[in-house]
């Protein structure tokens, strides 16, 4: 018996062996060699259906957003700058500490709330002038509050950073001074994204949706082709990345932003700018970046289509210029958002949106783009030959009321006297 079971229990001390060699291989090895890759990850399917199913959810909405307008987009902006402040104002947040500072998180939507004045107030001053214009006592408030606007801003932010001073409290120095960094570098980050997507917003639609639209389909087509064909990590902080769908997600956006550039180009809802906060229907010169231009098919080309020549935006050649943008640099926001969250040991910035985390996790790539959006537009699209007219609106929106009664007056009078000397 004793021999019996000598010889039987012999053979399993290797293979208990292997299997515990096998467990104590690090985890980020497993990450190394593939295994969290789409590809071999068992629950796809499931995590596929639910990111599809509020994928869905999220573009209704956001189609319903855009019939509505500029002023509703501008609305939609600042929802989720408020949802994305309080994700990232949780992620450093202690409750313990905080039960200890009545009060204190109410300072950090204090100062929330006096930058988006700031930021807001100087992108929206103007047209807020001119919806007012025509009513003298709403133009005089207006005008006073657009003038002394940054004067408030300084004044409240000073008030703010008195209550700071006078809510330290000793052994309490370090977390408080830690959160009110931390809440200066959460209002520069999504502030500096937020002003300059409502700026393009108003530019012209077309100048946010293009842009946001191609961050959104370089990431689902870089989920789709992982999930199907990756197989060759990309990089170390986002184990899930492969170099397939990296590589394949920047040819379906190039050809996306050509195709999409196409087609939003031609509705003057999308591409007429909004000079005041009505949400009334627009009409307007399209210029000459979405009038069509005609090229001839070669012969052996006009065999294969039945037309003989195609028409293309000249809009649309700034669009491969974004779509590059958005395939190859914008994807970097995302690795870094994945490390941040590494650094902090967290998966998701927050649980908002079933399968995809919280706002930020969707914001990541955003952010980069809209800034390159709005410098690419000011810098290569608008034209910088002013007219007579562009001249004039800017010195008319730069006069009150009063001093454009007193100039048109003024040169009433002129061309009076000048039509008397001719005569």
């Amino acid at each position: 018996m004793q021999k019996e079971h000598n010889t039987s229990s012999a053979p399993s001390t290797p293979r208990i062996r292997h299997r515990k060699r096998s467990s104590d291989i690090p985890h980020e090895i497993n990450k190394l060699n593939g295994e969290h890759l789409l590809i071999n990850d068992q629950n796809k399917y499931k995590s596929m259906w639910i990111r599809a199913h509020s994928s869905l959810w999220m573009l209704g909405g956001f189609l319903l957003i855009l019939y509505l307008g500029h002023i509703y987009i501008w609305a939609a902006v600042v929802v989720i700058q408020i949802f994305m402040t309080q994700e990232l104002f949780n992620l450093l947040r202690r409750a313990h500490e905080d039960r200890r500072l009545p009060g204190f998180r109410l300072l950090n939507w204090y100062f929330f709330f006096t930058a988006m004045l700031f930021v807001y107030g100087r992108i929206i001053s103007q047209r807020l002038v001119n919806i007012v214009s025509s009513d003298k006592y709403f133009y005089r408030i207006v005008s006073g509050i657009v003038k002394y606007q940054m004067a408030i801003c300084y004044f409240l932010y000073i008030a703010g950073f008195v209550w700071f001073i006078l809510t330290l409290k000793k052994k309490m120095y370090k977390y408080q001074f830690g959160q009110y960094a931390w809440t200066h570098m959460i209002l520069i980050v999504v502030f500096t994204q937020s002003a300059f997507t409502v700026a393009n917003i108003f530019e012209g639609i077309f100048w946010f949706l293009l842009p946001a639209s191609l961050i959104a389909i370089n990431d689902v087509a870089a989920y789709f082709f992982g999930f199907f064909f990756g197989k060759t990590p990309l990089i170390k902080l986002s184990p899930k990345k492969t170099w397939e769908g990296f590589i394949g997600a920047s040819v379906a956006t190039m050809i996306s932003a050509f195709v999409l550039a196409n087609i939003l180009g031609r509705f003057q809802w999308l591409t007429c700018p909004r000079k005041d906060l009505s949400t009334g229907w627009l009409q307007c010169d399209p210029g000459p970046l979405f009038k069509p231009e005609y090229y001839s098919l070669p012969g052996w080309m006009s065999n294969w289509f039945p037309r003989k020549e195609i028409s293309i935006l000249p809009v649309q050649w700034h669009a491969l210029c974004l779509g590059l943008f958005a395939s190859i640099i914008a994807p970097f926001g995302g690795f870094f958002a994945s490390g941040f969250k590494r650094a902090f040991k967290i998966k998701d910035f927050g649980d908002s949106i079933p399968g995809h985390g919280g706002f930020t996790d969707r914001m990541d790539c955003q952010m980069i783009m809209a800034v390159f959006a709005y410098i690419y537009h000011q810098s290569f699209v608008i034209p910088r030959d002013y007219s007579v007219e562009m001249i004039l609106d800017q010195i008319m929106a730069s006069l009150t009321l009063e001093e454009q009664q007193i100039l048109f007056r003024k040169l009433g009078q002129i061309f009076q006297e000048r039509q008397l000397r001719l005569h």
